[in-house]
């Protein structure tokens, strides 16, 4: 218990003061839910803290797809899944969320951006999702001087 106390308030400091979270932090928190697990001090599986660490991922990779959290944050809550297993991961997750969402309005408080953070969420929420272009590649099947069709290299 207070290696998860630990890690997520040097987490949320460090966050706070840099809008970082560290990936030296999260694979300490990750290596250390694993060997936890194994030594059997944590009471879970090495598959339940594997499976801790896939469901904290999954559950915030989307988010983050969104442009919602930062990839710290998700690395974050796999780190904890290690350690908590996937049972609390979910409950670990809903909590970080109410919290952020409070936080987040705090900070746009604060900063007399409230309007503007209300209606990013609200576009967020209820638009589609931009995908990236992805770059087509052209591949010439013609030369351009004579305009004949060129030879593929197996011919």
């Amino acid at each position: 218990m207070a290696t998860i106390v630990a890690g997520a308030l040097a987490a949320t400091v460090i966050d706070v003061r840099t809008r970082r979270v560290p990936n030296a932090l999260t694979a300490l928190l990750a290596s250390l839910g694993v060997a936890f697990a194994a030594s059997g001090i944590s009471g879970l599986t090495i598959g339940a803290s594997l499976a801790g660490i896939g469901l904290g991922l999954a559950l915030m990779l989307p988010g983050h797809l969104l442009g919602g959290t930062g990839a710290g944050d998700v690395k974050l809550l796999g780190a904890m899944g290690a350690l908590i297993g996937p049972a609390h991961t979910v409950t670990a997750f809903l909590y970080s969320a109410v919290a952020g969402g409070v936080i987040a309005i705090a900070v746009s408080v604060r900063r007399r951006r409230l309007q503007r953070t209300l209606g990013g969420t609200a576009r967020l929420i209820t638009t589609r999702p931009r995908m990236p272009r992805t770059s087509r590649v052209r591949t010439r099947t013609t030369d351009s001087r004579t305009r004949r069709p060129l030879r593929s290299a197996r011919s």
